[in-house]
Protein backbone atom coordinates (compact mmCIF):
# COMPACT_ATOMS: atom_id res chain seq x y z
CA UNK A 1 0.00 0.00 0.00
CA UNK A 2 1.17 3.57 -0.94
CA UNK A 3 2.16 5.78 1.63
CA UNK A 4 0.23 9.33 1.36
CA UNK A 5 1.46 12.25 -0.35
CA UNK A 6 2.44 14.75 2.35
CA UNK A 7 4.59 17.04 0.63
CA UNK A 8 4.37 20.57 1.20
CA UNK A 9 2.66 21.06 -1.68
CA UNK A 10 -0.62 19.16 -0.81
CA UNK A 11 -2.56 21.73 0.98
CA UNK A 12 -2.40 23.85 -2.05
CA UNK A 13 -5.03 21.60 -3.94
CA UNK A 14 -7.90 23.45 -2.11
CA UNK A 15 -7.20 26.81 -3.29
CA UNK A 16 -8.20 25.63 -7.20
CA UNK A 17 -11.66 26.13 -6.38
CA UNK A 18 -11.25 29.66 -4.42
CA UNK A 19 -9.14 30.49 -7.77
CA UNK A 20 -12.24 29.36 -10.31
CA UNK A 21 -14.24 31.33 -7.84
CA UNK A 22 -12.33 34.75 -8.22
CA UNK A 23 -12.19 34.15 -12.08
CA UNK A 24 -15.89 33.74 -11.82
CA UNK A 25 -16.47 36.80 -10.53
CA UNK A 26 -13.95 38.68 -12.79
CA UNK A 27 -15.57 37.03 -15.43
CA UNK A 28 -19.34 36.16 -15.26
CA UNK A 29 -20.71 32.94 -16.31
CA UNK A 30 -23.39 34.60 -18.58
CA UNK A 31 -23.59 36.54 -21.89
CA UNK A 32 -26.11 38.52 -20.30
CA UNK A 33 -23.94 38.82 -16.73
CA UNK A 34 -21.27 39.97 -19.00
CA UNK A 35 -22.63 42.70 -20.95
CA UNK A 36 -24.06 44.77 -18.02
CA UNK A 37 -20.58 43.88 -16.24
CA UNK A 38 -18.96 45.51 -19.29
CA UNK A 39 -21.87 48.30 -19.62
CA UNK A 40 -20.64 49.13 -15.62
CA UNK A 41 -17.27 49.35 -16.07
CA UNK A 42 -17.51 51.44 -19.14
CA UNK A 43 -19.88 54.10 -16.67
CA UNK A 44 -17.15 54.02 -14.00
CA UNK A 45 -14.45 54.66 -16.44
CA UNK A 46 -16.35 57.83 -17.81
CA UNK A 47 -17.67 58.80 -14.17
CA UNK A 48 -13.64 58.12 -13.20
CA UNK A 49 -12.50 60.55 -16.54
CA UNK A 50 -15.10 63.16 -15.99
CA UNK A 51 -14.18 63.84 -12.28
CA UNK A 52 -10.84 63.80 -13.69
CA UNK A 53 -11.57 66.75 -16.73
CA UNK A 54 -13.39 68.40 -13.53
CA UNK A 55 -10.46 68.14 -10.59
CA UNK A 56 -7.94 69.41 -13.35
CA UNK A 57 -10.27 72.57 -15.08
CA UNK A 58 -10.86 73.51 -11.19
CA UNK A 59 -7.09 73.23 -10.33
CA UNK A 60 -5.60 75.18 -13.86
CA UNK A 61 -9.17 77.72 -14.47
CA UNK A 62 -8.80 80.99 -12.81
CA UNK A 63 -11.32 80.46 -9.95
CA UNK A 64 -14.67 83.05 -9.78
CA UNK A 65 -13.43 86.24 -7.56
CA UNK A 66 -16.23 87.57 -5.56
CA UNK A 67 -15.95 91.52 -4.23
CA UNK A 68 -14.68 90.22 -0.54
CA UNK A 69 -12.16 87.14 -1.87
CA UNK A 70 -10.46 89.93 -4.11
CA UNK A 71 -10.43 92.39 -1.31
CA UNK A 72 -9.09 89.89 1.26
CA UNK A 73 -6.61 88.17 -1.69
CA UNK A 74 -4.70 92.00 -2.45
CA UNK A 75 -5.06 93.19 1.16
CA UNK A 76 -3.05 89.97 2.29
CA UNK A 77 -0.61 90.20 -0.67
CA UNK A 78 0.03 94.05 0.19
CA UNK A 79 0.84 93.42 3.58
CA UNK A 80 3.38 90.53 2.91
CA UNK A 81 5.33 92.52 0.26
CA UNK A 82 5.32 95.73 2.97
CA UNK A 83 6.72 93.30 5.44
CA UNK A 84 9.42 92.18 2.94
CA UNK A 85 12.77 93.47 2.65
CA UNK A 86 13.64 95.36 -0.69
CA UNK A 87 16.07 93.22 -1.68
CA UNK A 88 13.49 90.38 -1.47
CA UNK A 89 10.49 91.46 -2.98
CA UNK A 90 11.13 90.39 -6.58
CA UNK A 91 11.69 86.67 -5.43
CA UNK A 92 8.56 86.74 -3.17
CA UNK A 93 6.53 88.73 -6.38
CA UNK A 94 8.02 85.86 -8.31
CA UNK A 95 6.26 83.55 -5.80
CA UNK A 96 2.43 85.30 -5.62
CA UNK A 97 2.28 85.94 -9.32
CA UNK A 98 0.18 83.42 -11.16
CA UNK A 99 -2.44 82.97 -13.69
CA UNK A 100 -5.34 83.04 -11.65
CA UNK A 101 -3.99 86.83 -10.23
CA UNK A 102 -0.90 88.46 -11.81
CA UNK A 103 1.03 90.63 -9.23
CA UNK A 104 3.63 93.50 -10.40
CA UNK A 105 5.81 95.32 -8.33
CA UNK A 106 7.41 98.42 -9.54
CA UNK A 107 9.17 101.39 -7.91
CA UNK A 108 7.10 103.93 -9.85
CA UNK A 109 3.43 104.51 -10.81
CA UNK A 110 2.85 102.31 -13.81
CA UNK A 111 2.08 103.63 -16.68
CA UNK A 112 -1.15 105.11 -16.73
CA UNK A 113 -4.27 102.99 -18.73
CA UNK A 114 -7.75 104.70 -18.50
CA UNK A 115 -8.54 105.37 -14.78
CA UNK A 116 -12.18 104.57 -14.25
CA UNK A 117 -14.85 106.29 -11.68
CA UNK A 118 -17.80 105.93 -10.45
CA UNK A 119 -19.90 104.26 -7.78
CA UNK A 120 -19.16 100.58 -8.93
CA UNK A 121 -15.10 101.25 -8.64
CA UNK A 122 -15.80 103.52 -6.05
CA UNK A 123 -16.44 100.96 -3.27
CA UNK A 124 -14.04 98.87 -4.64
CA UNK A 125 -11.25 101.81 -3.30
CA UNK A 126 -13.09 102.32 -0.47
CA UNK A 127 -13.26 98.44 0.90
CA UNK A 128 -9.72 97.88 0.39
CA UNK A 129 -8.54 101.15 2.50
CA UNK A 130 -10.86 100.07 4.78
CA UNK A 131 -9.25 96.72 4.61
CA UNK A 132 -5.60 98.13 4.42
CA UNK A 133 -6.04 100.39 7.40
CA UNK A 134 -3.72 103.64 8.02
CA UNK A 135 -2.35 105.12 6.22
CA UNK A 136 -4.39 106.39 3.44
CA UNK A 137 -3.16 104.95 0.09
CA UNK A 138 -3.41 105.81 -3.18
CA UNK A 139 -5.61 103.15 -5.16
CA UNK A 140 -6.21 103.37 -8.85
CA UNK A 141 -8.23 101.14 -10.85
CA UNK A 142 -7.36 101.22 -14.80
CA UNK A 143 -9.02 99.73 -17.85
CA UNK A 144 -7.63 100.10 -21.06
CA UNK A 145 -9.45 101.69 -23.64
CA UNK A 146 -10.98 99.36 -26.28
CA UNK A 147 -10.95 101.67 -29.28
CA UNK A 148 -9.70 101.74 -33.11
CA UNK A 149 -5.96 101.06 -32.73
CA UNK A 150 -5.33 104.03 -35.14
CA UNK A 151 -7.92 106.50 -33.46
CA UNK A 152 -7.17 109.66 -31.62
CA UNK A 153 -6.16 109.61 -28.38
CA UNK A 154 -7.82 108.82 -25.49
CA UNK A 155 -9.75 111.56 -23.93
CA UNK A 156 -8.46 110.52 -20.47
CA UNK A 157 -11.04 112.91 -18.80
CA UNK A 158 -13.81 111.15 -20.55
CA UNK A 159 -15.04 107.51 -19.42
CA UNK A 160 -13.98 104.69 -21.57
CA UNK A 161 -15.64 102.86 -24.29
CA UNK A 162 -17.82 100.16 -22.96
CA UNK A 163 -15.34 99.46 -19.28
CA UNK A 164 -16.12 96.01 -18.25
CA UNK A 165 -18.14 95.84 -14.88
CA UNK A 166 -16.37 94.98 -11.27
CA UNK A 167 -17.25 91.48 -10.09
CA UNK A 168 -20.55 91.52 -8.75
CA UNK A 169 -21.56 94.51 -10.31
CA UNK A 170 -23.93 94.75 -13.15
CA UNK A 171 -23.38 92.44 -16.12
CA UNK A 172 -21.79 89.94 -13.52
CA UNK A 173 -18.91 89.73 -15.75
CA UNK A 174 -16.74 87.58 -13.06
CA UNK A 175 -13.53 87.30 -14.95
CA UNK A 176 -10.27 89.31 -14.53
CA UNK A 177 -8.34 90.44 -17.58
CA UNK A 178 -5.22 91.92 -18.65
CA UNK A 179 -7.62 95.39 -19.65
CA UNK A 180 -8.29 95.78 -15.63
CA UNK A 181 -5.50 96.38 -13.42
CA UNK A 182 -5.62 97.58 -9.79
CA UNK A 183 -2.60 99.06 -8.53
CA UNK A 184 -2.40 100.09 -4.57
CA UNK A 185 1.03 102.42 -3.18
CA UNK A 186 2.61 100.82 -0.56
CA UNK A 187 3.72 102.46 2.32
CA UNK A 188 7.72 103.57 1.07
CA UNK A 189 6.24 104.89 -1.84
CA UNK A 190 6.25 101.73 -4.60
CA UNK A 191 3.27 100.00 -5.85
CA UNK A 192 1.94 96.66 -6.45
CA UNK A 193 -0.24 95.83 -9.31
CA UNK A 194 -2.89 93.42 -9.78
CA UNK A 195 -4.43 92.04 -12.84
CA UNK A 196 -6.27 88.93 -14.05
CA UNK A 197 -5.56 86.34 -16.22
CA UNK A 198 -5.65 85.82 -20.02
CA UNK A 199 -9.34 85.73 -21.00
CA UNK A 200 -8.12 83.94 -24.08
CA UNK A 201 -7.55 80.74 -21.60
CA UNK A 202 -11.91 80.41 -21.63
CA UNK A 203 -11.96 79.06 -25.79
CA UNK A 204 -8.72 77.06 -24.79
CA UNK A 205 -9.82 75.04 -22.00
CA UNK A 206 -13.20 74.12 -24.26
CA UNK A 207 -10.75 73.09 -26.69
CA UNK A 208 -8.76 70.71 -24.10
CA UNK A 209 -12.13 69.51 -22.48
CA UNK A 210 -13.18 68.54 -26.30
CA UNK A 211 -10.13 66.27 -26.27
CA UNK A 212 -10.37 65.09 -23.36
CA UNK A 213 -13.90 63.88 -24.06
CA UNK A 214 -13.16 62.99 -27.52
CA UNK A 215 -10.06 60.68 -25.98
CA UNK A 216 -12.82 59.28 -23.71
CA UNK A 217 -15.09 58.27 -25.81
CA UNK A 218 -12.25 56.73 -28.13
CA UNK A 219 -10.75 54.44 -25.43
CA UNK A 220 -14.29 53.49 -24.45
CA UNK A 221 -15.34 52.54 -27.94
CA UNK A 222 -12.21 50.33 -28.29
CA UNK A 223 -13.10 48.80 -25.07
CA UNK A 224 -16.41 47.93 -26.06
CA UNK A 225 -15.29 46.59 -29.38
CA UNK A 226 -12.95 44.73 -27.97
CA UNK A 227 -15.28 43.01 -25.15
CA UNK A 228 -17.55 42.69 -28.02
CA UNK A 229 -15.07 41.08 -30.46
CA UNK A 230 -14.01 38.48 -27.43
CA UNK A 231 -18.05 37.66 -26.55
CA UNK A 232 -18.71 36.99 -30.31
CA UNK A 233 -15.60 35.57 -31.43
CA UNK A 234 -17.20 31.60 -29.92
CA UNK A 235 -20.31 32.60 -31.77
CA UNK A 236 -18.53 33.28 -35.01
CA UNK A 237 -16.52 29.93 -34.31
CA UNK A 238 -19.78 27.77 -33.88
CA UNK A 239 -21.35 29.61 -37.11
CA UNK A 240 -18.66 28.45 -38.80
CA UNK A 241 -19.16 25.31 -37.79
CA UNK A 242 -22.70 25.00 -38.68
CA UNK A 243 -21.96 26.45 -42.13
CA UNK A 244 -19.72 23.39 -43.13
CA UNK A 245 -21.91 20.81 -41.22
CA UNK A 246 -24.89 22.67 -43.51
CA UNK A 247 -22.70 21.39 -46.91
CA UNK A 248 -21.57 18.19 -45.69
CA UNK A 249 -17.99 19.13 -44.59
CA UNK A 250 -16.64 16.40 -41.58
CA UNK A 251 -16.24 19.34 -39.04
CA UNK A 252 -14.25 18.46 -35.63
CA UNK A 253 -16.36 19.21 -32.38
CA UNK A 254 -15.94 22.62 -31.33
CA UNK A 255 -15.00 23.55 -27.56
CA UNK A 256 -16.87 23.72 -25.23
CA UNK A 257 -15.44 27.36 -24.01
CA UNK A 258 -17.29 30.85 -23.34
CA UNK A 259 -20.26 31.89 -21.08
CA UNK A 260 -23.16 29.56 -19.90
CA UNK A 261 -25.78 29.63 -22.87
CA UNK A 262 -23.11 29.47 -25.20
CA UNK A 263 -21.80 26.40 -23.56
CA UNK A 264 -24.76 24.72 -23.79
CA UNK A 265 -25.39 25.55 -27.57
CA UNK A 266 -22.49 23.81 -28.51
CA UNK A 267 -22.95 20.80 -26.26
CA UNK A 268 -26.19 20.50 -28.01
CA UNK A 269 -24.40 21.32 -31.71
CA UNK A 270 -21.66 18.57 -30.76
CA UNK A 271 -24.70 16.14 -30.01
CA UNK A 272 -26.42 16.92 -32.93
CA UNK A 273 -23.59 16.60 -35.44
CA UNK A 274 -22.66 13.02 -33.77
CA UNK A 275 -26.46 12.06 -34.14
CA UNK A 276 -26.32 13.02 -37.64
CA UNK A 277 -23.59 11.03 -38.55
CA UNK A 278 -24.84 8.06 -36.87
CA UNK A 279 -27.58 8.26 -38.69
CA UNK A 280 -25.94 8.75 -41.88
CA UNK A 281 -23.82 5.96 -41.25
CA UNK A 282 -26.72 3.84 -39.65
CA UNK A 283 -28.92 4.50 -43.25
CA UNK A 284 -26.15 3.42 -45.12
CA UNK A 285 -24.84 0.18 -43.24
CA UNK A 286 -29.06 -0.43 -43.49
CA UNK A 287 -29.22 -0.32 -47.17
CA UNK A 288 -26.21 -1.91 -48.06
CA UNK A 289 -27.28 -5.06 -46.01
CA UNK A 290 -30.71 -5.07 -47.78
CA UNK A 291 -28.99 -4.34 -51.21
CA UNK A 292 -26.76 -7.81 -50.28
CA UNK A 293 -29.87 -9.63 -49.10
CA UNK A 294 -31.70 -8.76 -52.48
CA UNK A 295 -28.73 -9.90 -54.78
CA UNK A 296 -29.50 -13.36 -53.51
CA UNK A 297 -32.99 -13.76 -54.33
CA UNK A 298 -32.05 -11.80 -57.66
CA UNK A 299 -29.75 -14.13 -58.49
CA UNK A 300 -32.19 -16.98 -58.04
CA UNK A 301 -34.96 -15.36 -60.03
CA UNK A 302 -32.80 -15.04 -62.86
CA UNK A 303 -31.91 -18.33 -62.84
CA UNK A 304 -35.50 -19.75 -62.57
CA UNK A 305 -36.20 -17.00 -65.62
CA UNK A 306 -33.77 -18.90 -67.24
CA UNK A 307 -35.70 -21.98 -67.36
CA UNK A 308 -39.17 -19.99 -68.61
CA UNK A 309 -40.15 -21.67 -72.34
CA UNK A 310 -42.38 -19.14 -72.52
CA UNK A 311 -39.61 -16.45 -74.82
CA UNK A 312 -41.99 -13.62 -74.24
CA UNK A 313 -42.75 -14.40 -70.77
CA UNK A 314 -38.73 -15.20 -70.13
CA UNK A 315 -37.90 -11.19 -71.56
CA UNK A 316 -40.37 -9.49 -69.49
CA UNK A 317 -39.26 -11.33 -66.07
CA UNK A 318 -35.54 -10.44 -67.34
CA UNK A 319 -36.70 -7.19 -67.74
CA UNK A 320 -37.90 -6.58 -64.51
CA UNK A 321 -34.78 -8.13 -63.35
CA UNK A 322 -32.83 -5.88 -64.76
CA UNK A 323 -34.71 -2.61 -63.47
CA UNK A 324 -34.54 -3.81 -60.15
CA UNK A 325 -31.18 -4.68 -60.37
CA UNK A 326 -30.62 -0.62 -61.37
CA UNK A 327 -32.98 0.55 -58.76
CA UNK A 328 -30.74 -1.81 -56.06
CA UNK A 329 -27.64 0.27 -57.71
CA UNK A 330 -29.02 3.52 -58.10
CA UNK A 331 -30.41 3.69 -54.36
CA UNK A 332 -26.81 2.79 -52.97
CA UNK A 333 -25.28 5.22 -55.14
CA UNK A 334 -27.68 7.78 -53.82
CA UNK A 335 -27.27 6.81 -50.14
CA UNK A 336 -23.56 6.07 -49.91
CA UNK A 337 -23.22 9.64 -51.18
CA UNK A 338 -19.55 9.17 -51.31
CA UNK A 339 -18.72 11.82 -52.91
CA UNK A 340 -19.09 13.93 -49.45
CA UNK A 341 -16.07 11.95 -48.22
CA UNK A 342 -14.00 13.77 -51.13
CA UNK A 343 -11.79 16.94 -50.45
CA UNK A 344 -12.66 19.77 -51.58
CA UNK A 345 -10.26 21.89 -53.60
CA UNK A 346 -9.78 24.61 -56.13
CA UNK A 347 -11.19 23.70 -60.02
CA UNK A 348 -11.57 25.03 -63.20
CA UNK A 349 -15.40 24.85 -63.60
CA UNK A 350 -15.35 25.54 -67.51
CA UNK A 351 -13.13 22.89 -67.92
CA UNK A 352 -15.32 20.64 -66.35
CA UNK A 353 -18.34 21.57 -68.13
CA UNK A 354 -16.59 21.23 -71.52
CA UNK A 355 -15.49 18.06 -71.25
CA UNK A 356 -19.04 16.63 -69.96
CA UNK A 357 -19.72 18.36 -73.33
CA UNK A 358 -17.53 16.78 -75.52
CA UNK A 359 -17.66 13.11 -74.07
CA UNK A 360 -21.53 13.17 -74.81
CA UNK A 361 -20.43 14.91 -78.68
CA UNK A 362 -18.63 12.53 -78.81
CA UNK A 363 -21.54 9.85 -78.21
CA UNK A 364 -23.03 11.55 -80.60
CA UNK A 365 -25.56 13.85 -78.88
CA UNK A 366 -26.23 17.66 -79.48
CA UNK A 367 -24.33 19.29 -76.98
CA UNK A 368 -22.89 22.65 -76.60
CA UNK A 369 -21.04 24.62 -74.08
CA UNK A 370 -21.07 28.75 -73.85
CA UNK A 371 -18.71 29.90 -71.48
CA UNK A 372 -15.43 31.43 -70.55
CA UNK A 373 -12.34 29.24 -71.52
CA UNK A 374 -11.07 29.00 -67.50
CA UNK A 375 -13.22 29.55 -64.63
CA UNK A 376 -11.78 28.84 -61.24
CA UNK A 377 -13.94 27.22 -58.12
CA UNK A 378 -13.89 25.74 -55.08
CA UNK A 379 -15.65 22.35 -54.46
CA UNK A 380 -15.29 18.43 -54.68
CA UNK A 381 -14.22 17.37 -58.72
CA UNK A 382 -15.36 14.05 -58.84
CA UNK A 383 -19.43 15.13 -57.06
CA UNK A 384 -19.69 18.08 -59.16
CA UNK A 385 -18.94 16.00 -62.14
CA UNK A 386 -21.66 13.37 -61.16
CA UNK A 387 -24.31 16.51 -60.29
CA UNK A 388 -23.61 17.81 -64.18
CA UNK A 389 -23.65 14.60 -65.69
CA UNK A 390 -27.29 13.55 -64.07
CA UNK A 391 -28.71 16.80 -65.38
CA UNK A 392 -27.16 16.98 -68.38
CA UNK A 393 -28.32 13.41 -69.37
CA UNK A 394 -31.49 14.41 -68.50
CA UNK A 395 -31.54 16.70 -70.76
CA UNK A 396 -30.35 14.32 -73.42
CA UNK A 397 -32.74 12.30 -72.54
CA UNK A 398 -36.19 14.52 -72.73
CA UNK A 399 -34.77 17.28 -74.92
CA UNK A 400 -32.86 15.74 -77.73
CA UNK A 401 -29.55 17.97 -76.73
CA UNK A 402 -29.01 21.33 -74.64
CA UNK A 403 -26.93 24.31 -74.50
CA UNK A 404 -25.02 24.69 -71.31
CA UNK A 405 -23.66 28.43 -70.48
CA UNK A 406 -21.42 29.09 -67.82
CA UNK A 407 -21.43 33.15 -66.11
CA UNK A 408 -19.18 34.14 -63.04
CA UNK A 409 -20.83 37.10 -61.33
CA UNK A 410 -21.52 38.49 -57.69
CA UNK A 411 -19.02 36.24 -56.14
CA UNK A 412 -20.71 32.99 -57.81
CA UNK A 413 -20.99 30.92 -60.83
CA UNK A 414 -24.18 30.45 -62.35
CA UNK A 415 -24.67 27.74 -65.18
CA UNK A 416 -27.44 26.99 -67.03
CA UNK A 417 -28.61 24.11 -68.95
CA UNK A 418 -31.21 24.48 -71.59
CA UNK A 419 -32.88 21.70 -74.17
CA UNK A 420 -35.30 21.68 -76.69
CA UNK A 421 -38.33 19.31 -74.90
CA UNK A 422 -41.58 19.83 -73.89
CA UNK A 423 -40.90 21.02 -69.94
CA UNK A 424 -42.34 20.41 -66.73
CA UNK A 425 -45.79 21.52 -65.65
CA UNK A 426 -45.00 24.48 -62.83
CA UNK A 427 -46.58 22.55 -60.59
CA UNK A 428 -43.93 19.50 -60.72
CA UNK A 429 -40.99 21.63 -60.26
CA UNK A 430 -40.08 20.80 -56.78
CA UNK A 431 -42.17 16.97 -56.65
CA UNK A 432 -39.14 16.13 -59.54
CA UNK A 433 -36.31 16.03 -57.50
CA UNK A 434 -38.48 13.78 -55.18
CA UNK A 435 -36.49 9.95 -55.04
CA UNK A 436 -37.88 7.91 -57.71
CA UNK A 437 -40.74 10.39 -58.64
CA UNK A 438 -41.15 10.11 -62.04
CA UNK A 439 -43.45 12.08 -64.38
CA UNK A 440 -46.05 9.83 -66.18
CA UNK A 441 -46.99 11.55 -69.07
CA UNK A 442 -44.02 13.45 -70.49
CA UNK A 443 -41.60 11.11 -68.87
CA UNK A 444 -41.61 7.23 -69.12
CA UNK A 445 -39.65 3.77 -68.63
CA UNK A 446 -38.69 3.56 -71.37
CA UNK A 447 -36.39 6.45 -71.43
CA UNK A 448 -34.54 5.09 -68.82
CA UNK A 449 -33.52 5.92 -64.93
CA UNK A 450 -34.86 5.17 -61.70
CA UNK A 451 -35.94 8.97 -61.13
CA UNK A 452 -32.69 9.66 -58.97
CA UNK A 453 -30.98 12.04 -61.23
CA UNK A 454 -32.48 15.24 -60.11
CA UNK A 455 -32.57 14.41 -56.66
CA UNK A 456 -28.70 13.17 -56.66
CA UNK A 457 -27.73 16.31 -58.29
CA UNK A 458 -29.66 18.76 -55.67
CA UNK A 459 -28.22 16.48 -53.08
CA UNK A 460 -24.67 17.66 -54.87
CA UNK A 461 -25.35 21.29 -55.62
CA UNK A 462 -27.00 21.74 -52.01
CA UNK A 463 -23.75 20.02 -50.40
CA UNK A 464 -22.23 22.62 -51.85
CA UNK A 465 -23.71 25.73 -50.89
CA UNK A 466 -25.75 26.20 -54.00
CA UNK A 467 -29.32 25.54 -55.46
CA UNK A 468 -31.20 23.97 -58.43
CA UNK A 469 -33.91 25.96 -59.79
CA UNK A 470 -36.30 24.66 -62.55
CA UNK A 471 -37.98 26.82 -65.46
CA UNK A 472 -39.70 26.75 -68.49
CA UNK A 473 -38.54 28.76 -71.39
CA UNK A 474 -40.80 30.72 -73.36
CA UNK A 475 -39.46 29.43 -76.61
CA UNK A 476 -40.07 26.03 -75.66
CA UNK A 477 -38.28 23.42 -73.34
CA UNK A 478 -36.62 23.44 -69.96
CA UNK A 479 -34.03 25.21 -68.19
CA UNK A 480 -32.13 24.22 -65.43
CA UNK A 481 -30.12 27.00 -63.31
CA UNK A 482 -27.33 26.40 -61.06
CA UNK A 483 -25.88 28.50 -58.71
CA UNK A 484 -22.16 27.54 -56.62
CA UNK A 485 -20.20 30.00 -54.31
CA UNK A 486 -16.91 30.34 -56.00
Amino acid sequence: MAAPNLSPSSPAAPATPIRKRLRRLAAPDSIAARMALTLVLALLLTQAVSALIYLTDRSEGPPIHGPGVLVQRVTAIVQLVESTPLADRNRLIGALDDPVLRVEWRRDRPSSRQEVGGGRWEGLRRHLRESLGPPARAIVVEVERRGPPDGPSPDLRRPPLAPPPFPGGDGDDRRWGPHVRLSVQLADGSWLSFSGGDPLDGPFRLLRFALWMGGVVAVILALSLLAARRFTAPLAGFANAAERLGVGDEAEPLPETGPRELRAATRAFNRMQGRLARFVADRTQTLAAISHDLRTPLTRLRLRAELVDDPEMQRRMLADLDEMEAMIAATMAFARDDAKREPRGRLDLADLLQSLCDDRVDAGHDARYDGPAHAVAEGRPVALRRAFANLMDNAIAYGGGFVVRLAMEDGQARIVIDDDGPGIPADEFEKVFAPFYRLERSRSRDTGGVGLGLSTARTIIRGHGGDIALDNRAEGGLRVTVTLPR
